[in-house]
């Protein structure tokens, strides 16, 4: 082994020590990766997205099936055989004498993670809370911040259901207005998405709620400017992060919102039932939390982590599934997957009958898109494609965004999309058209 080769690797043990785990059951694999990561070293994002031999090596960490093609890695990612391990190992840990095992042994590493967390996201330990996902996160926030009758509210009707819900339960219960943004979607002008939603501010105006990325069909928004917009303006912003965070790199500081709510077990690839929460830390003392302890109005984070028992195995692997996000390289990541999504998504968008309702510009849009067949609806291609092609898709159908929609992961493989396109054009084919 050269010296080069044995420092690389030396080095990615030390920062990824899960990669001793490797799914191959020795050295090997840990090997493999850190040779194909000195070989794309002086690769710039985007060639190393092409690199099929660095991908195909990343592809054998995971369990996935070989015959069910799963694109909807959206709501839910599969785990690297490192986080299944490491979960299996904990919980195996916690059940030897579960009181000790969890709350004291395995909890020490909760501010670890919490760092790392933090790390990723460009903020402090103490603005982050490890909670189950995006929606608790969110949650706890619309439900915990101090709003009157009479308060407006801005969100979209693109925004996700149970955030949506959630201010419409503040509506009923607190009087609060809650006024509408209707995004026609893909958008490609970020002074046209703000002034869309600053056309919806008032003087009543007490909050405006962003998705950074909308689950329907992939588009981005420009955050930062909102939020900028917002700020002057003395108005609170929440971001709902649960589909970019780890799929794309931005840094929550730079955005200068006030709260951050995302979900781990999407894009970074940990354990289901795993979250984060940012709250800016002059916004913790004055956001009751949704569970209650003796601090619930103190200025500390850890008062929005009393969840009674929680799964702490489960929280304490999130840290391998970082090293692992961490071991790829977040902006090598975003770039194999938004070239995934083109991949598939150009062809098909030249194809008669069919149509692409997402950018394929790199600030609007990266691995997830909306996809559609002229006169068949979404639920019957998404039930076509599982039933007669093996390939799992989600149908959508959501105010203006009608399709299903596609998400790889970084296991999948060109050729797997080859078998997706293919199967598109056979359904075109296929598939009777619906009656209107």
């Amino acid at each position: 082994m050269s010296t080069s080769r044995r420092a690389f690797l030396g080095k990615l043990t030390g920062a990824a020590a899960a990669f001793s785990l490797a799914p191959l059951g020795n050295q090997l694999w840990a090997e493999e990766l850190a040779d194909a990561q000195l070989r794309i070293a002086p690769l710039g994002p985007e060639e190393a997205a092409m690199e099929e031999d660095f991908w195909a090596i990343i592809q054998q960490a995971y369990t996935v099936s070989p015959n069910l093609l799963n694109l909807n890695n959206g709501g839910v990612s599969p785990q690297p055989k490192i986080v299944q391990d490491a979960v299996d190992r904990f919980n195996r840990m916690s059940n030897e004498a579960p009181t000790y095992m969890m709350w004291e042994q395995l909890n020490a590493g909760r501010e670890v993670v919490r760092k790392g967390l933090a790390d990723l996201a460009g903020v402090t330990p103490e603005e982050i809370v490890i909670n189950r996902n995006a929606t608790e996160g969110l949650d706890t926030v619309i439900l915990g911040i101090s709003l009157k009758k009479g308060d407006e509210v801005v969100l979209t009707k693109q925004d996700y259901p149970n955030m949506i819900n959630t201010w419409k339960l503040r509506e009923t219960r607190d009087g609060i207005k809650l006024v509408w943004v209707d995004l026609p979607l893909p958008l490609e002008n970020d002074e046209d998405i703000v002034r869309r939603f600053e056309e919806k501010v008032t003087a009543q105006t007490r909050v405006i709620m962003i998705t950074h990325m909308i689950n329907w069909a992939g588009q981005l928004l420009p955050t930062r400017k909102i939020c900028d917009m917002a700020r002057k303006k003395g108005i609170v912003t929440i971001v709902d992060a649960a589909h970019s965070f780890a799929q794309v790199v931005f840094n929550v500081r730079e955005w200068g919102c006030d709260y951050m709510g995302t979900a781990l077990h999407k894009w970074l690839c940990a354990p289901f039932g795993t979250g984060m929460l940012y709250v800016k830390k002059e916004r913790i003392k004055e956001t009751y939390p949704v569970f209650a302890n003796d601090k619930f109005a103190s200025d500390d984070i850890l008062k929005f982590e009393n969840l009674g028992t929680r799964n702490v195995p489960a929280e304490m692997a999130i840290g391998h599934a970082l090293d692992f996000h961490l071991a790829i390289g977040a902006a090598r990541k975003e770039a194999r997957l938004r070239w995934l999504k083109d991949y598939w998504a150009r062809p098909l968008a030249q194809e008669d009958r069919m149509h692409v309702h997402t950018s394929f510009h790199k600030d609007y849009a990266c691995a997830l898109a909306l996809v559609s067949i002229d006169g068949i609806k979404p639920a019957t291609l998404a039930a076509w494609l599982r039933k007669e092609q093996q390939i799992v898709t989600v149908p959508i159908d959501w105010e203006n965004l009608h399709g299903i929609r596609i998400t790889p992961h970084v296991y999948t493989r060109p050729r797997e999309l080859d078998r997706f396109i293919e199967a598109m054009r056979k359904a075109r084919k296929e598939i009777k058209p619906d009656a209107e």
